[in-house]
């Protein structure tokens, strides 16, 4: 399963920048810089943060942010001893898990399938906060 096949989405954009990708729910595409949130990423690279040793040949971390009960039923409290540089675990994102993000090192086809209905899910906020920000 190609990524973009995995969190394309009605109304998504994917921008890429310094070998990382962002999906973006932006239909119009007008958003201003400001309200571009992704809601999910996929990092290539230990410029944002060295947690996951990124830097790796072929390692790459998919990033979803998710609604507060996902997460928490998830991740109730975080785990005092994360690996994050352990592959194909989901595991609280390693800067932003107080945003309600989870990550997934280099994530294997299964552990993708297995995500579905999280991606689904942090797709659909996005979606709520894009309506919201219409709406005002």
């Amino acid at each position: 399963m190609n990524l973009d096949e995995y969190l394309d989405r009605p109304g998504g954009r994917t921008l890429t920048a310094n070998g990382d990708t962002f999906w973006i729910y932006d239909p119009a595409g007008d958003l201003p810089p400001e309200r571009q949130m992704p809601w999910a990423t996929l990092v290539t690279s230990d410029v944002y943060d060295s947690a996951s040793n990124l830097d790796r040949p072929g390692v790459e971390r998919l990033n979803l942010g998710l609604p507060k009960a996902d997460y928490l039923d998830l991740f109730p409290s975080i785990p005092d001893d994360i690996d994050y540089t352990a592959l194909d675990t989901v595991m609280p994102h390693p800067v932003y898990a107080p945003q309600y993000w989870i990550c997934v090192v280099s994530p294997s086809e299964a552990t993708l399938k297995e995500l579905v209905p999280l991606a689904d899910s942090a797709y659909a906020f996005a979606v709520r906060k894009y309506d919201n920000f219409r709406k005002r």
